[in-house]
């Protein structure tokens, strides 16, 4: 979801940019923008910091469970060589 203060700010400034001081236009001009803002930015596929600090957490612990895995494997793989290498 994007944050209405980004939106709200950024249409502030671009009101400011085109209307000046604190008119109807001005204020109309915001309004306009923030509305016009907020539709274009919510039609974009983002995710919330939120979302993405816990995705990549995920992210992490998984790899963290592959690693070891993968070590795990290889060291099994060693095993298996060592055995069949050695005389029975």
């Amino acid at each position: 979801m994007i944050n209405k203060m980004f939106i709200a700010g950024l249409s502030r400034q671009a009101a400011q940019i085109l209307g000046g001081e604190k008119s109807q236009l001005h204020r109309d001009a915001e309004k306009n923008l923030q509305l016009l803002l907020q539709n274009a930015l919510g039609k974009l596929n983002l995710v919330s910091r939120d979302e993405f600090d816990t995705q990549a957490a995920v992210l992490a612990r998984t790899r963290a469970r592959l690693e070891a895995l993968e070590a795990r494997y290889e060291a099994l793989v060693s095993e298996l060589e060592k055995r069949d290498q050695s005389p029975s």
